[in-house]
């Protein structure tokens, strides 16, 4: 089946244009250009952008035959590779690694032989069926909605597959997305997401403008990532040294997964050749130990001098006298005191003994994804220390399909001052976001939500000084203001009863990594973050949560045929009887803010369509514009009843390198 790129639909596979909104299946627009182009295509033909749904693909033949120099490539790729449709040597660009000619070559293969039980090949590939869903997409929709997934998928799955699937739930940047995977024989093919030009660690550690906490951030990270990887048996993906990797945000992530064997998990021993960047495996208990060869090596390829206490770390994890997550990460901890910074994690998961936890045989089970998920809540998290890297929004305003004109209006006021010294850089930002939808028809409506969105203006120029957010006394007063303004408007005019217009406000005020909101009406905050995904930070001002919070029952609640009436909103009466919410929270991880009227939230539309249309804006490479105007253009397929405003507020933080030694 084709799943529709805009709503999610299932249309049959043979189906041009989505069954339930129209949207093309065969082609979609350049990034860059807006030109439309075949999904298959790789670039654009206009401008040229790279516009294909791109993946890493893994062709791995379990067993240990060894390769001899004198066999031919050809030799080679029977002997190892016996039940690909075609061999390696065989798959050269422009050609396809499966039969139905959906996956195409994009490059040379490359061969890996570093692993003394599996001979592999991997190569990027082009997915010139980007709207087909795969197994592996159909088996996590499965988990995700509890149901069975049937047996002849299971036998399918290649086991290196299976510990994607786990993992994938855990949802952690640093590990690859799994797209499809199949079996054929003992052949494993597998198609992750593609992260071959992502920098190497090894490239920023060795730079001389990398601070010490920055190193010792990877390393705590590198902790948080062996205690996840654990349980499926992927310690070895930290023990490659090519295999690391740092996404946009300079956090550690993986290239891919190299799971150990089950019988006999190596450990890790140095290479006498300095220029080696693997390792040779010893059929031992792979321990902690391992973790300090890869630093010694990092160190040494780098060329920089290993600083502090953690010359006595690396020591005593080669004497055994470290033996646990936990205290490695306690040993961590405390350099970061002497650096008097405290060490920042994103993600924080509980320290583990030894534990003899092996993949099943079939596809992983709900207890062991729970066990994995129930070692992020158990310890305490550690002490954030971020400061504000990047700030960038984007707003838009729609009248909707069935409105003539448009009572929703918003604001976006920045300032940004950047620092840029050799060794730091340093952002001071400060940002209003202002959205208000308005009521009481033509020329009442739209008059009022203007009035507060300028009156909320003006009155920040005025009394928003220095670098602290505003008092709640403060911000309270300007909603207040705001009130008078439009209540007096009202007055003036001798409106009465409906004729007496008013307006919802959402308010975001962000001074560097502090944040704070006011409401009054229905008009909403969301938040996506990694870590937490979608949260609805405002509690919406009508009856139906007003009888909530009085101890109804929500199915009682909002069966009142007046459930949705706001109880309160700004101008149709004096400030008496408005009480606006005003919250604060500090931004410690990247952070997508959204902004947004009620004709994009009713519905529950970005409850459902969050992964799709939010999640994807977190990363830097995505265009907020065109994410705000897909949004709107989602609301008028669903929601066009109303007007449908958004704001979107994208805010990238990183550690706090202010105070930390350079090495």
């Amino acid at each position: 089946m084709l799943i529709c790129p805009q709503c999610k639909f299932e249309n049959p596979h043979d189906h041009k244009f989505c069954q339930n909104c129209g949207t093309s299946l065969t082609h979609k627009v350049c990034p860059e250009c807006m030109t439309e182009v075949p999904v298959n295509a790789q670039h654009c033909h206009n401008c040229g952008a790279e516009c294909g749904t791109v993946w890493w693909a893994i062709i791995a033949q379990s067993g240990t035959g060894e390769k001899t120099q004198e066999q031919t490539s050809e030799e080679h790729d029977k002997e190892n590779f016996p039940n690909l449709p075609i061999s390696p040597s065989q798959l050269t660009i422009g050609s396809y690694l499966d039969p139905e000619q959906r996956y195409q070559v994009l490059e040379p293969l490359l061969t890996l032989d570093g692993n003394a039980v599996i001979t592999e090949v991997s190569t990027k590939i082009l997915d010139c069926q980007p709207h087909q869903i795969s197994l592996i997409e159909a088996i996590l929709a499965n988990q995700q909605q509890d149901s069975v997934t049937p047996s002849v998928e299971v036998n399918a799955i290649p086991n290196l597959a299976k510990a994607y699937i786990v993992l994938q739930s855990q949802n952690h940047p640093g590990i690859p997305s799994i797209h499809d995977a199949w079996q054929q024989g003992d052949m494993q093919v597998i198609l992750i997401e593609d992260r071959s030009d992502w920098q190497d660690l090894l490239e920023l550690w060795q730079k001389e403008t990398t601070s010490s906490l920055q190193i010792l951030h990877w390393c705590y990270q590198m902790t948080q990532l062996w205690t996840i990887l654990e349980p499926v048996n992927g310690r070895q993906s930290l023990l490659e040294l090519s295999n690391l990797r740092l996404d946009e945000d300079q956090t550690l992530a993986l290239q891919r997964l190299y799971v150990e064997p089950l019988n006999a998990q190596p450990t890790i021993e140095l290479p006498e050749d300095e220029a080696a960047d693997t390792f040779v495996t010893q059929k031992q208990p792979l321990t902690i130990k391992a973790l300090g060869h890869i630093w010694q090596t990092l160190f040494r390829q780098s060329q920089r001098t290993q600083f502090g206490s953690i010359v006595q770390i690396l020591e005593d994890l080669e004497l055994g006298k470290i033996q646990t997550i936990a205290h490695l990460r306690s040993r961590l901890e405390d350099i970061a005191i002497e650096l008097e910074v405290p060490i920042p994690t994103n993600f924080d998961p509980i320290p583990m003994e030894e534990q003899d936890i092996t993949i099943s045989a079939t596809v992983p089970t709900d207890e062991l994804e729970k066990e994995i998920a129930a070692r992020n809540d158990d310890l305490p998290t550690v002490v954030l220390s971020m400061q504000l890297s990047t700030l960038e929004d984007a707003g838009r305003t729609d009248v909707g399909r069935q409105r003539h004109h448009n009572e929703d209006c918003f604001g976006i006021e920045t300032k940004i001052d950047k620092l840029e010294l050799p060794r730091n850089r340093v952002l001071e930002a400060r940002g209003l976001y202002i959205l208000c939808d308005g009521m009481g028809g033509h020329a009442g409506g739209e008059v009022a939500s203007e009035l507060a969105v300028n009156t909320l203006r003006k009155y920040f120029q005025e009394h928003w000084v220095g670098n602290q957010l505003p008092t709640k006394d403060t911000i309270r007063e300007a909603v207040y203001l705001a009130n008078q303004a439009i209540y007096e408007v009202n007055q003036q005019d001798a409106r009465s009863g409906v004729g007496r217009m008013g307006t919802t406000l959402v308010m975001l005020l962000i001074q560097d990594t502090q944040a704070a909101v006011a409401h009054v009406g229905d008009s909403r905050l969301y938040s996506v973050t990694r870590k937490r995904g979608l949260e609805q930070i405002t509690v919406d001002h009508e009856v139906g949560q007003r009888e909530i919070a009085r101890g109804v029952e929500a199915s009682i609640a909002y069966a009142r045929p007046d459930a949705y009436q706001l109880t309160q909103a700004l101008g149709p009466r004096d400030e008496k009887s408005i009480n606006p919410d005003v919250d604060f929270f500090e931004i410690n991880e990247d952070s997508l803010l959204i902004l947004v009227s009620d004709g994009l939230s009713d519905n529950d539309l970005l409850e459902n369509h969050w992964q799709t249309h939010l999640n994807p804006l977190l990363s830097s490479g995505a265009n907020l514009e065109r994410g705000v105007t897909e949004l709107i253009d989602l609301a008028n397929q669903y929601n066009g009843h109303d007007n449908i405003t958004a704001i979107l507020v994208r805010a990238k933080v990183r550690p706090n390198m202010e105070g930390a030694s350079n090495s």
